[in-house]
């Protein structure tokens, strides 16, 4: 017997649903086998929630890398220009750490 294989066709409209709602992955498999969904279509659906929302962290992250980046690039230009001399440690040491700390946070977000 030849087993046809159905594609499956996932909302992106409910998918945004539970992540807005802040579903975990265990109830929204539960509420797809109470529907009666089929054990291919809820890995599937499971697959593109999990995409999905990995997505959206990963994005926060390059947003985080480039503000620190652009940081740490005026903490250098700032520091070697030292257009005001009492604040040279504040800017060499403060806002290069504070860069550092939220470059570190996007890499967070991008490889969680």
């Amino acid at each position: 017997m030849i087993a046809m294989s159905e594609s499956v066709t996932i909302d992106n409209a409910t998918i945004q649903q539970w992540i807005a709602a802040r579903l975990d992955p265990q109830t929204i498999e539960a509420d797809l086998i109470s529907k009666g969904f089929d054990l291919e279509s809820v890995k599937k659906h499971l697959k593109a929630f999990r995409h999905q929302r990995n997505a959206k962290k990963q994005v926060n992250g390059f947003i985080c890398m480039a503000i620190g980046a652009l940081l740490g690039f005026i903490s250098c230009v700032l520091t070697i220009i030292n257009p005001v001399p009492s604040l040279y440690e504040v800017i060499l040491y403060g806002l290069t750490s504070v860069s550092i700390c939220i470059i570190m946070l996007g890499l967070y977000f991008v490889f969680e």
